[in-house]
């Protein structure tokens, strides 16, 4: 049997527990660690598994993982993301589908804290459900418009899509965070117009809020001034070259902990199960990443990455073509498969092919993170969805996917404006570090 065919019956067979919904880690371990010893032998797995799991834990860039996530974990305790959507309540709140509007930009500032697309849906849904309820908002609406604000957590930094993605390639988590901000600003500006859009056909779908006053106004912009300061502080220092990205997220992480401490809003139960949610969700990111660092080098050994890199240039496609059909590829995947575990799995097959043509890292990865946020809202695996249902159960699922599918349409505008105009994310990181 040749080594393609060992590497493609291992692809297959990963696909396979992926179904049957084995975690991914074990999945992508399992099926790296027997590949390994069918290619190379038992003291060659054994000795990739002890080395490559060292150096990964001891890995000094994964900081930023449990620091971001403790970061948006106790601004949620302190009730700072409920000062952020009041804020953007009070301003935007009285026009039609302002409430829905002010979720949006309450998810893009949260976002900015977490790095997490499901914590933004969670927390995000559980402020904001009620009040346009209360309001007469459709659920389609109130609902969809959750589902996919909270996927601005993937795209705006700091993000997690980036951190794994910047691992597995090897490429610089500041860049990657610099190059999120302006496309994950247009895709918030995006999704505001889409709601006006919406609202403006169908007024009756978001109806007006109450006007607040200049005093409400100023009172509420005064409550946020904290996560303002603290997204300034952390996204600024990196861009004006005061941080690293692992520093900045520690300056974060303290100044959450410090405003909670000082407002006596953080108790020490509210920050202990902070730590603990933080820890739990690093572990899985590490697992997901020692699983991933056992099936690349089996892919590698298995010559896959070079023959699906060689049948795509065989297609004799432009760069753009090529790039497309990458991206397709993701598209079709978002549908079945968890964002994190298409990364490791078509990282190491689509990257070669990425440096091969010319593609620029950096902006490919704005594009992948952007299409594993579609993923996100797409049916049947939908995770953000299904993460809105549990928060209002009383919503039809089908009634949530139609709500999302106008933000669906926006992402993909997004996506091909991102396309079309590189600059737009790679002006940033380029303007830093050249």
């Amino acid at each position: 049997m040749s080594v393609e065919v060992t590497g493609f019956i291992g692809l297959a067979t990963l696909l396979v527990l992926l179904a049957i919904r084995i975690p991914v880690a074990f999945a992508m371990f399992l099926v790296g660690f027997v590949g390994i010893c069918a290619l190379k032998g038992w003291n060659a797995a054994m000795s990739l598994l002890s080395s490559e799991t060292f150096t990964l834990a001891s890995s000094s860039e994964l900081v930023v993982v449990p620091l971001f996530i403790l970061m948006g974990n106790v601004a949620t305790a302190t009730g700072m993301s409920r000062q952020l959507y009041t804020a953007a309540y009070a301003m935007i709140g009285h026009v039609r589908g302002g409430l829905a509007s002010a979720t949006v930009v309450g998810c893009g500032g949260f976002a900015a804290l977490s790095g997490s697309s499901v914590a933004s849906a969670l927390t995000m849904g559980k402020v904001s459900l009620s009040e346009m309820e209360r309001f007469k908002y459709d659920q389609r609406l109130s609902t969809g418009v959750v589902a996919a604000g909270g996927t601005l957590g993937i795209l705006i930094p700091p993000s997690t899509g980036f951190v794994i993605f910047a691992i597995l390639t090897e490429q610089s988590i500041g860049r990657l965070f610099l190059a999120g901000v302006f496309p994950g600003l247009l895709l918030l500006m995006m999704f505001v117009l889409t709601v006006w859009i919406i609202c403006w056909i169908k007024p009756e779908l978001g109806p007006r809020g109450p006007r607040s006053s200049g005093a409400e106004r100023l009172r509420a912009l005064t409550g946020a001034l904290p996560i303002l300061l603290v997204i300034v502080v952390t996204i600024g220092g990196i861009y004006g070259g005061l941080f690293s990205p692992v520093e900045a997220a520690g300056v974060g992480a303290a100044l959450v902990v410090i405003y909670g401490i000082v407002t006596r809003t953080l108790s020490f139960a509210a920050f202990w199960h902070s730590a603990r949610s933080s820890i739990v969700t690093t572990a899985t990111v590490m697992l997901i990443l020692i699983g991933a660092h056992m099936i690349n080098p089996f892919l590698a050994l298995s010559h896959v990455p070079a023959f699906v890199g060689g049948a795509l240039v065989a297609l004799d496609l432009p760069v753009l073509g090529i790039l497309a059909l990458m991206l397709l590829m993701y598209l079709i995947l978002g549908c079945f498969l968890e964002g994190f575990a298409m990364l490791v799995l078509t990282l190491p097959i689509f990257f070669p092919v990425v440096l091969q043509l010319g593609i620029d890292p950096i902006w490919f990865g704005v594009l992948v993170v952007l299409t594993l946020e579609m993923g996100l809202i797409s049916p049947p695996v939908g995770i953000n969805v299904f993460i809105v249902k549990s928060v209002a159960p009383k919503v039809a699922l089908g009634d949530i996917f139609r709500g999302v599918t106008p933000f669906w349409f926006a992402m993909l505008f997004t996506l091909i404006v991102l396309i079309a105009f590189p600059q737009v994310s790679l002006f940033l990181p380029n303007t830093m570090f050249n």
